[in-house]
């Protein structure tokens, strides 16, 4: 393989249904295996390629599945990636944009505050030990937006990865 091995298997593949829409995202060696079997044709490939013994392989970057997958639409659970994911690993206080986020529950726990979708909130930690147990207008510090529960659709794409593969931009409505 050229460059790091590691590097090339952990690299992640969008996988699309027969119709074009995202269905999963997979790691390079799970996307080789589909193509190899015939059940996924390469719609573009990443950068380099691998190399066996009596052959080399572009590196997928999206693969398209030769076959429908159906897949039924189940609400979102409530997880720490998922409200990072909502609130595109923003800090919902002060704005910034980073990865080192907390969760915080816009009114506290320990003063009936539920946990749920609707009062949880992507934190970053200085944030979040200035807000401490107090409700945001008691700390003086708003909200850019009101917490929603995430509307039920089909897969969506996680926000790390739309940074880090703009070349995926074309096949993400």
């Amino acid at each position: 393989m050229q460059g790091s091995a590691l590097d090339t298997i952990d690299r992640a593949v969008l996988v699309l249904n027969q119709d074009y829409q995202p269905v999963n995202v997979c790691r390079v060696r799970r996307a080789v295996v589909l193509l190899l079997r015939g059940k996924a044709e390469m719609v573009q490939d990443g950068l380099g390629e691998i190399h066996s013994a009596d052959c080399a392989l572009p590196i997928p970057s999206v693969i398209h599945l030769t076959y429908m997958v159906r897949r039924p639409y189940l609400d979102k659970k409530l997880t720490r990636i998922e409200v990072f994911n909502r609130d595109h690993y923003t800090c919902q206080y002060c704005g910034k944009k980073t990865n080192e986020l907390t969760l915080d529950h816009v009114i506290p726990r320990h003063r009936g505050g539920e946990h749920a979708w609707e009062n949880v909130v992507s934190c970053c930690p200085p944030c979040n030990h200035h807000k401490a147990g107090r409700s945001p207008w008691e700390a003086g510090m708003p909200l850019l937006g009101k917490p929603r529960k995430p509307k039920v659709g089909g897969f969506r794409v996680p926000y790390q990865y739309l940074k880090a593969y703009s070349e995926w931009q074309r096949f993400l409505a």
